[in-house]
């Protein structure tokens, strides 16, 4: 472990209170939620960070990915990882990252996951240790998916990229002791968004319907505001201002931003989706719209388990090394995932 990564995590590791007092002196409240003080730690130590919109977008890659890899947890042992390359949909190769856990489940379906990032930065570590997690507690192979980002590749080629994994994850899902014709989607933030995109997307089609769409802090509506993106403008680690950038640097001028390719929660037939669990921090301008498309999905007979973090911070499955709140959510939601995966095997037996 590094020197950076032992002292963030040393100082993580203090009382909460001392925390407080050494990052202003007043736990960080808005609408009634209190920021876990090792997510407020954070917050203080970027607090000075210069806007991703005063750099380069190249230089933002390179700088995000050097943060996450700060960050990073250690995976859980127990699941094997085995890099892949997977055929995309323009002739270029995707780079895929498969996790097994020793205690798999062959009833239970591979998840395909998309990791976050605006469209913009992230790569297969961003959400390496998650994965492992995910995998282990849900009893289930997971196929994280290094989709391509913008500004070098505007939308859609990532969503694209994301489509393409799906399908093949579908086709493919027996060589990694899954069940066959069939797979889960899932992500958090942007691909979370991609998750329900391809959910609808496989509906309107009447492609293979995902088995699960497992939508972390998700981006739902890009065309719309909601009352979080003003509460949260000025949150840790996403901003209003961040989501700006990231949206100008993925979607080509003059992209209607209603297109259902881009923003899921236009869409207004929501009956026939696969089942959902929706998680959301309570810091996080995207609390409402994940908190509405979760109620809009219920509302339309989608069967939905729905939980609102409100002491953590979007992004949270990247804080795992510093944030005890953040990891005891994460094996949370990979047993939800693991108990709708239960749910349907016993039904199908």
């Amino acid at each position: 472990m590094s020197l950076q990564r032992f002292l963030a995590r040393a100082f993580a590791s203090l009382p909460g209170n001392l925390i407080v007092k050494m990052t202003g002196g007043t736990p960080i409240t808005v609408e009634g939620r209190t920021l876990e003080p090792q997510l407020q730690l954070a917050a203080w130590n970027g607090r000075n960070a210069p806007p991703l919109s005063s750099m380069p977008a190249e230089t933002v890659q390179e700088a995000m990915k050097a943060q996450f890899a700060l960050l990073a947890d250690v995976p859980s042992e127990g699941a094997s990882v085995t890099e892949l390359t997977i055929p995309g949909p323009d002739g270029n190769a995707i780079p895929a990252r498969l996790y097994r856990p020793s205690a798999q489940d062959p009833r239970h379906p591979l998840i395909v996951y998309f990791h976050m990032g605006g469209g913009v930065i992230g790569d297969l570590d961003t959400c390496h240790a998650w994965c492992a997690m995910l995998a282990l507690g849900a009893q289930a192979p997971v196929l994280s998916v290094d989709y391509r980002l913008a500004p070098q590749h505007v939308f859609p080629a990532g969503l694209n990229d994301c489509i393409a994994a799906y399908k093949w994850g579908v086709a493919n899902a027996p060589r990694f002791g899954a069940p066959g014709g069939k797979a889960a989607v899932g992500g958090d933030s942007m691909g979370g968004n991609f998750s329900a995109i391809i959910s609808q997307l496989m509906k309107r089609e009447g492609g293979p319907l995902p088995a699960l769409q497992l939508l972390i802090y998700p981006a739902i509506d890009i065309s719309k505001d909601y009352r979080s993106k003003k509460s949260f403008a000025k949150s840790f680690p996403l901003d209003v201002d961040t989501m700006d950038w990231f949206m100008a640097q993925y979607l080509p001028a003059g992209t209607d931003t209603t297109d259902l390719r881009v923003s899921p929660g236009q869409e207004k037939d929501l009956s026939g989706l696969p089942p959902a669990v929706v998680i959301t921090a309570g810091h996080d301008p995207l609390s409402d719209e994940g908190d509405e498309y979760a109620a809009r999905l219920n509302a339309a007979g989608v069967p939905v388990v729905h939980k609102r973090y409100d002491s953590l911070a979007h992004a949270f499955t990247s804080f795992t090394l510093i944030s005890p709140g953040s990891r005891a959510a994460c094996h949370e939601i990979a047993e939800m995932v693991h108990d709708v995966f239960a749910r349907a095997a016993r039904a199908s037996a």
